[in-house]
């Protein structure tokens, strides 16, 4: 799932190689700290959040399937 998300924002933003992903786990649950440069940062959010919900959708689509509860945090 970090592979995804991190796919996924390197596809939207202007500089690539300033992504991040970390992942921090729990027992039952997962975050993933999205990074990316600050002038990317409302092409990943996107207008009205849209783009990140829809990302925030597709991980929780695949976490299903694990049974594991897994939260996307974009981080300036």
């Amino acid at each position: 799932m970090k592979e995804l998300i991190k796919f996924i924002a390197q596809s939207l933003v202007d500089d690539p190689e300033a992504v991040t992903v970390e992942e921090i786990e729990g027992s039952h649950s997962s975050v993933l700290a999205l990074r990316v440069a600050k002038s990317d940062l409302g092409k990943v959010i996107g207008k009205m959040g849209k783009t990140a919900q829809a990302m925030r959708l597709i991980l929780s689509a695949t976490s299903a399937k694990l049974k594991k509860r897994v939260v996307l945090e974009i981080i300036e």
